[in-house]
C-alpha cells in the first residue's frame, strides 16, 4: 500500500528518484499515465494488469467506457526504475501534468501520484474544508 507524502525534485533529464518506501513495490517495473485532477498515476506492474482487467470487463458499448479507456490507456508507458532508482516520466505526462522542478509524489492506497508542488498545495487547501466537514458516508462503510 502506498502512504505519505514526499517531495522529490524533477532533474534536467525528467527523471525523479522514487520514494524509498515505494520502492520494492516498484522495483520490477511501474505504469504511470494520466491521472484525475491533472496529476500522474503509478501503478506498480502488478496493480496496472489487475486494474486493466477490470476496465477491460466494461461493455464495449458503454461510450464513457470506451471513452475512459481510451484516455487512460493511450498516456500510459510502462518504465524500469534504474539503479538508482530513478525512473523518467514521459514528456506527454509532465506537460499533461503542468509537473516543474518541484513535485510531491503522494501515497494514494494502491497507487502512488505525481503533482507538481504548487498544484498540489493548491489541490490540498481546496480539499481540506470539505475533508473536515464530511458528514455522510462518502466510501460505503467506512463511518
Amino acid at each position: 500500500m502506498f502512504l505519505g507524502t514526499y517531495s522529490p525534485k524533477l532533474d534536467d533529464k525528467g527523471r525523479i528518484i522514487l520514494p524509498a518506501k515505494f520502492r520494492d513495490e516498484l522495483a520490477s517495473g511501474i505504469v504511470m499515465t494520466r491521472g484525475q485532477e491533472h496529476c500522474v498515476y503509478v501503478f506498480s506492474q502488478r496493480e496496472f494488469e489487475s486494474l486493466h482487467e477490470k476496465i477491460r470487463q466494461a461493455p464495449v458499448t458503454s461510450k464513457q467506457a470506451r471513452d475512459y479507456l481510451r484516455v487512460f490507456l493511450s498516456g500510459a508507458s510502462a518504465e524500469t526504475p534504474d539503479k538508482q532508482n530513478r525512473v523518467t516520466v514521459p514528456q506527454s505526462l509532465r506537460t499533461y501534468a503542468g509537473l516543474d522542478r518541484d513535485l510531491v509524489v503522494i501515497g494514494a492506497g494502491s497507487r502512488a501520484e505525481i503533482w507538481d508542488a504548487e498544484a498540489w498545495e493548491t489541490y490540498l487547501a481546496e480539499q481540506e474544508a470539505s475533508f473536515a466537514n464530511t458528514t455522510e458516508e462518502v466510501i460505503p462503510g467506512l463511518f
